[in-house]
C-alpha cells in the first residue's frame, strides 16, 4: 500500500482516471472487460485510478462487488495508486474501507451518505470515523448532502493524519477557494464536477489544479491534451476544446438526469469494449443518443 504522504504528493497534480464498471448480460460484474478496458487505458500516463466511484456506479454496486472491482484494477494497474469509491453509512463505510484496504486499494474516495441531512459535526464524525478505521489515505468527496466549510475541513485535517485530499462537485467557487487558501499544502484539491474539464479552468483559478476524467474512459488523448493545456496555462487551447468535443459532448450528457455517466459507458462501448448497460435508476443512451455521441467521438482518440 502507498502511504497515504506518498498518495497526497502522487495525485496532487496529475489526472485521475475514473474507470467505468461493465456488466454482463446477466447483470453481474464484467472483471474480464473490465480488466481489458484497463489494460488499454494502462499505456496512458495518469496519476491513479478511482474505481468504483461515481463514473464506476458505486451507489448501484454491492459492498461485495465494489472490494471484487478493487482486486480486478489491483491486477492490472501495475504501480498505479489504486482508490475506490466509500460511502453509505457510517459503519457501512468503515466496514468497507477496511475489505478495499484488504483487497489492495491504496486509497478512498468517501462518496456522501444518503438521504438524510446533517449538521457540520455529524458530518464531520463520519469522517473522522471512516479515517480512523483504515491505514489508506482518504480524499473526502464534498458533494450532496455531505458538504465541509472550509473551518470544518481543517479541524479534520487536524486530527486525521490519513485525510490526503477534498474533491468538489458542487460548484461551490466560493467554498473552495476558502479551503484552499486555508489548508495550502496540508490536502490535495480534486475537481469533481460531472464532466469537470467544463469547469476546470475556473476551478484552476480557485487553487484547484487537477481533476478525475470521465472521458478519459473513451478518449484518453483528447482528456490528457486538455488538461496539458490546463496545467500549463493555455487557455487558448482548452477553449478550442471545450468547442469541438467537450461542448457537443455536454448537449448528449445533459439530455437525460444520469446521463454523465450513462454517455461514458456508452462511449467505452463504442470504443470496443462490451461495458454493458447502466444499472437502475440510471437509464441507457437512446440508439439516436448512441449515433450523435459516434459522430462527436469522430477520429478522436
Amino acid at each position: 500500500m502507498i502511504s497515504p504522504n506518498d498518495l497526497r504528493g502522487i495525485i496532487r497534480n496529475g489526472l485521475l482516471s475514473f474507470p467505468v464498471t461493465p456488466f454482463d448480460a446477466e447483470d453481474r460484474f464484467a472483471s474480464s472487460v473490465f480488466k481489458e478496458h484497463l489494460e488499454w487505458l494502462g499505456q496512458y500516463e495518469v496519476a491513479g485510478l478511482i474505481v468504483a466511484g461515481g463514473t464506476g456506479e458505486m451507489f448501484s454496486l454491492s459492498p461485495s462487488e465494489i472490494v471484487e472491482v478493487v482486486r480486478a484494477a489491483r491486477e492490472v494497474s501495475g504501480d498505479r495508486p489504486v482508490l475506490a469509491g466509500c460511502g453509505y453509512g457510517v459503519r457501512m463505510a468503515c466496514d468497507l474501507a477496511q475489505e478495499i484496504e484488504a483487497a489492495g486499494g491504496d486509497g478512498i474516495l468517501l462518496l456522501p451518505h444518503y438521504l438524510t441531512e446533517g449538521p457540520q459535526e455529524g458530518v464531520a464524525e463520519r469522517v473522522r470515523a471512516v479515517c480512523n478505521s483504515t491505514n489508506m489515505g482518504v480524499i473526502f468527496y464534498n458533494r450532496g448532502q455531505s458538504r465541509v466549510s472550509a473551518a470544518t475541513l481543517a479541524q479534520l485535517a487536524g486530527e486525521c493524519p490519513n485525510l490526503i485530499g477534498f474533491k468538489d462537485g458542487t460548484g461551490d467557487i466560493d467554498t473552495v477557494r476558502r479551503v484552499t487558501a486555508m489548508l495550502g499544502e496540508r490536502l490535495s484539491y480534486i475537481g469533481g464536477m460531472p464532466t469537470h474539464e467544463l469547469f476546470a479552468q475556473a476551478y484552476k483559478g480557485a487553487g484547484m489544479p487537477t481533476y478525475s476524467s470521465a472521458v478519459f474512459n473513451f478518449v484518453p488523448e483528447t482528456a490528457l491534451a486538455f488538461h496539458k493545456a490546463l496545467s500549463g496555462g493555455d487557455d487558448a487551447t482548452c477553449e478550442q476544446m471545450l468547442r469541438e468535443f467537450y461542448y457537443p459532448f455536454a448537449e448528449i450528457r445533459d439530455r437525460q438526469p444520469g446521463y454523465a455517466v450513462s454517455a461514458i459507458k456508452a462511449g467505452v462501448t463504442l470504443r470496443g469494449f462490451q461495458a454493458g448497460h447502466v444499472r437502475a435508476p440510471l437509464t441507457d443512451l437512446t440508439g439516436q443518443e448512441r449515433e450523435l455521441l459516434q459522430e462527436v467521438i469522430g477520429g478522436r482518440r
